[in-house]
């Protein structure tokens, strides 16, 4: 098998045993911290917060430093360190004995993460740049399906075997993910030439290079905040809307998920519309699919209009981050790919920690249909800023590696 290939379908499982690993303990999240000792409600709301985002905030600040380090030592350590680095700690959080351990452990996993933003430099500095965006949008439903199976896998087993016993099976999964790891085949690339030291060092002392990347790393924090604000009130609109009934729980699982599985259906042939068109394009389009699709939200009248529009958003978002991270591998010579893909991946972490705040503020103060509005004014105003970009981007045509 093509070595390209083979590293994909390994990165693939590993996403997925990363990231249904991961999220098998967020349904009982505050359950668990309640079992911990405290037993204030906004004590556990509090305290449940700050677990759910420490992760994300260390994850931003140490990104790009592994993502640095990808460009020396390769990828392939990282992928390692990533996946037995996370395995110990989710270990060991099955052991916590109060809530300021489980804190100080997630802010941890923050630091020692960084599979997926690992395989995805991964995927994109060996596959060859005509199948790039295929190959990124396949290794996006690893993680999809990961966030899928994972909460309704965790919360069967927290009721089975217990709290504790779901993060050492969290652990276990992550053995799996660095036991698969080490089958990857490495291309071994010589990047002291001189000429590719020579192109990439001249390539950051260029500020048009930065600005092009600033504006991507702009598109792409503003992108996640805007999707992830809808997460902390989804289950609550679910319940405004049903009315009295007692299937809430699973209808809210099912609004979801099934946003997921047409997003996993999409992702490969949206990768494949990229390498034919150009990424940008088909980043336009779906922004403002999602964007007309979420405005859409706020004015259902049952729970079944919310489960088709989330069904038909899923195909849109299937062509957003692997769409950006497509037009990233173009543009970017292969010995800047971790560092800059770092950065990226710092500014989608701090829009999952921004976007949640934010959705829950402007719940509490407007309403729930309000922060659907907003959601779509944020990607409307992401695909604005992406048509000015293209634009400029076609009058001012660089010499280096940079392609409109």
């Amino acid at each position: 098998m093509i070595t390209w290939k083979r590293n994909l379908y390994i990165c693939w499982i590993g996403s997925f045993f990363t990231v249904a690993g991961m999220n098998l303990v967020i349904p009982f999240l505050p359950l668990f911290i309640k079992q911990l000792g405290l037993h204030g409600y906004e004590e556990i709301e509090i305290w449940s917060s700050l677990a759910f985002c420490s992760t994300f905030i260390t994850a931003a600040i140490f990104s790009p430093i592994w993502g640095k380090l990808a460009d020396k030592h390769g990828v392939k350590p990282m992928l390692i360190r990533a996946s037995l680095g996370m395995a110990v700690v989710v270990t060991l959080m099955g052991f916590v004995q109060n809530v300021f351990q489980l804190v100080a452990l997630r802010f941890l996993m923050g630091i020692v993460s960084g599979f997926l933003a690992a395989a995805i430099i991964l995927v994109a500095t060996q596959t060859p740049s005509n199948m790039s965006g295929r190959a990124l949008g396949i290794l996006s439903t690893g993680g999809v399906a990961g966030t899928l199976i994972g909460p309704v896998f965790g919360g069967l087993l927290a009721d089975f075997i217990g709290f504790r016993q779901v993060f050492w099976v969290t652990g276990i999964f992550l053995v799996l993910t660095f036991i698969i790891v080490l089958f990857i085949k490495e291309e071994k690339k010589d990047l002291a030439k001189t000429k590719e030291k020579a192109k990439a060092a001249d390539l950051e002392k260029n500020p048009f290079f930065w600005k092009i990347a600033l504006r991507i790393f702009v598109l792409t924090f503003v992108l996640q905040a805007a999707l992830m604000s809808i997460q902390p009130i989804l289950t609550l609109y679910v319940s405004d809307i049903a009315g009295k009934t007692s299937f809430i729980a699973f209808l809210a699982g099912i609004v979801t998920a099934v946003s997921g599985i047409s997003n996993m259906i999409a992702a490969p042939y949206l990768g494949k519309l990229s390498d034919q068109l150009g990424p940008q394009k088909v980043l336009q389009f779906s922004l403002i699919a999602v964007a007309i699709m979420l405005a859409m939200h706020a004015f259902v009248g049952s729970v079944w209009q919310l489960i088709v529009l989330r069904f038909l958003l899923g195909f849109g978002l299937g062509g957003l981050i692997p769409a950006i991270n497509t037009y990233l591998k173009k543009i970017v010579p292969q010995s800047l790919t971790g560092k800059i893909f770092g950065y990226n991946q710092t500014a989608q972490y701090i829009g999952n920690v921004a976007g949640p705040l934010a959705g829950g503020l402007i719940a509490s103060k407007l309403g729930i249909p309000y922060v659907f509005i907003i959601s779509c004014c944020l990607l409307l105003f992401n695909a604005l800023w992406l048509l000015l970009f293209r634009r400029r981007m076609n009058k001012q045509q660089h010499t280096t590696h940079l392609e409109g």
